[in-house]
């Protein structure tokens, strides 16, 4: 267990929930644009019929990032019997929105509007559904896309969250092992955030590392029922290294990476990865399922928590000396008192 509890601090440190008192602020403002978002809709004759928090927050894997930005991703859902037929029409009005707000670098992505709240350091995404039923299709385009690169695309936003969700096929504790499961999900992204430069980083989407991790995930539990979570991080990654998402080129050696959504429409979440980015992905896994199985073949508490330190970095800490070490010295001072008394 002694290697377990500096997982636990690290995954203490790193963790991030909407109702944290950190996220105060951020979650606010976000409430305040969403309201003014309605109000636009609403006026221009698409009224916002739902709206959810989707991504990390929603599937209780956010961690805190090291530039200080909260990350807000809300979904607005509009009828499609209201729905505009350019997609990007409603984007342009969420756009006016949080230029008036004070919002930064506003943009129309493809999936989503993009902005930044300097004063909060608050970045939030806007992705727009449509609704009929419970099929949803997502406005695709930038602002300046052609008829042939926008559209109404389907989407399963709620059916991707389910899954992320779902613990069924887990057996014993379920509770326990989904917990788990988000533990290393947390981990691998501060790894990620640690181990990679921000340009490649922010394309080794969050998304797509949540689904091999849930696809490939290894619950590792003690004779007593305690979690050992570097254990299953790396027989997780081995699963995840061995199951295909890593097509090897044919030319040079390189790795091409392919993980596709588990709900509609399917996609490869890395379809416009490159070669690079692939093999960068699958060393560096490779690297941290390396060192993981060094850290556990390890006895001294120290040695492990430095060699899982470089992975990591600084939010996982590394102790002055060993649990075992700070016990016998304990036991000696112990020892010593009773020495000099009986002497006395």
């Amino acid at each position: 267990m002694g290697l377990q509890k500096h997982f636990k601090a690290f995954h203490d440190t790193i963790k991030l929930g909407r109702k944290d008192v950190s996220y105060a602020s951020a979650r606010e403002k976000d409430d305040s644009i969403k309201e003014a978002i309605k109000r636009s809709f609403k006026e221009n004759g698409h009224p916002v019929i739902d709206d959810f928090i989707q991504g990390s927050l929603a599937v209780h894997t956010g961690i805190k990032s090291r530039d200080t930005d909260f990350d807000i991703d809300r979904a607005i859902i509009i009828d499609s019997a209201d729905a505009p037929e350019s997609p990007i029409e409603p984007k342009r009005r969420i756009k006016e929105v949080l230029e008036n707000r004070g919002f930064s670098n506003v943009r129309i992505k493809k999936p989503c509007v993009t902005a930044d709240y300097k004063a909060l350091d608050l970045h939030i995404d806007f992705p727009v559904y449509k609704r009929s039923g419970a099929e949803y299709s997502l406005a695709v385009g930038k602002a300046g896309s052609s008829d042939g690169n926008k559209e109404w695309a389907s989407a399963d936003p709620k059916g991707l969250e389910s899954w992320i969700k779902d613990d069924s096929f887990y057996t014993g504790s379920k509770r326990d092992k989904h917990d788990q499961f988000r533990r290393l999900v947390r981990y691998v992204k501060r790894w990620r955030d640690h181990q990679f430069s921000q340009d490649v980083a922010r394309k080794i989407y969050s998304i797509g590392l949540t689904v091999m991790i849930k696809e490939c995930f290894s619950p590792c539990f003690d004779d007593n029922g305690k979690p050992c979570d570097a254990t299953a991080l790396s027989q997780t990654l081995s699963n995840i290294l061995s199951r295909g998402y890593f097509a090897q080129q044919l030319e040079d050696g390189r790795y091409k990476v392919n993980v596709r959504l588990p709900v509609n429409p399917w996609r490869d979440i890395f379809s416009g990865s490159s070669v690079n980015t692939g093999t960068q992905l699958f060393n560096k896994l490779s690297r941290l399922k390396t060192k993981l199985d060094q850290a556990l073949a390890e006895e001294d508490e120290v040695k492990q928590c430095r060699i899982l330190n470089q992975m990591f970095g600084d939010e996982f800490e590394v102790p002055t000396q060993s649990s075992e070490s700070r016990a016998s010295k304990a036991a000696f001072a112990t020892a010593g008192y009773v020495g000099t008394s009986q002497g006395a």
